[in-house]
């Protein structure tokens, strides 16, 4: 397991990123475009030149099952990793499957018991509702660009842009997420580009343009450099 910066919009601080990200880099599909892309980078980037080989043999991995993940994604919001995975493992023990028709069988006093708040217990109603009618077009995800997944997931309650990128980065894998809201991206850019230096919205979407067409590449690496050391996952 490897760890990675999390950080949400507005956030003064760096925290790791919650479980449902953690759990989805468990996967052992690499991306196909990653050496390519790792190539492009290092030609193109004096920060990625350095960074990459820093971190030979890791990469981002894909993940298999997109309800769960933004469920532990919704379960870990505003609360410590720790909290949040101790929360997970008590509401998905709920179900006898952690599948959106499942979840919509369980009483709402069951949800609250496990350690969710009210709020959280209808953004997952909300979220089981989503899945089981067919209001998002997983089966039609591969083919729909960024933009398009992102504004079925945010009519989701609960999932904001910033949570919807990081879901095109870890599950999807799609290869030019930029998202400009997460601090630690941020932070990562102010310490390798601009030594420290306060950076806006637009210095960072200017040195991101060398990283195009694979930006969530050289987040994952502007992560790294971060916190590099791997994490568990229980």
């Amino acid at each position: 397991m490897k760890k990675i910066v999390k950080s949400g919009p507005g956030s003064t601080e760096l925290i790791e990123l919650n479980e449902s990200a953690e759990a989805v880099e468990t996967a052992s599909t690499v991306p196909a475009y990653w050496t390519d892309a790792c190539k492009h980078l290092v030609k193109k980037d004096r920060v990625m030149k350095r960074l990459i080989p820093q971190f030979e043999g890791t990469s981002l991995q894909a993940g298999d099952d997109a309800f769960s993940t933004l469920a532990r994604s919704i379960v870990g919001q505003q609360i410590s990793v720790k909290a949040a995975q101790t929360v997970w493992h008590r509401f998905a023990a709920l179900p006898k499957k952690m599948t959106p028709g499942h979840v919509l069988k369980l009483k709402v006093d069951d949800m609250r018991a496990a350690g969710l708040s009210a709020r959280k217990v209808e953004y997952l109603v909300d979220l089981s509702i989503h899945f089981d009618t067919g209001a998002v077009h997983v089966k039609d995800w591969q083919a729909m660009d960024d933009e398009a997944i992102i504004a079925e997931l945010v009519a989701i309650r609960g999932i904001g842009r910033w949570t919807a990128e990081m879901f095109l980065i870890f599950y999807l894998t799609r290869p030019n997420v930029l998202p400009l809201d997460d601090v630690g991206l941020i932070s990562g850019i102010s310490q390798n580009y601009f030594s420290g230096e306060s950076v806006s919205r637009s210095d960072a979407r200017e040195v991101a343009a060398a990283w195009a067409p694979y930006c969530s590449v050289a987040t994952w690496y502007i992560w790294r450099s971060l916190d590099p050391l791997p994490v568990l996952a229980a």
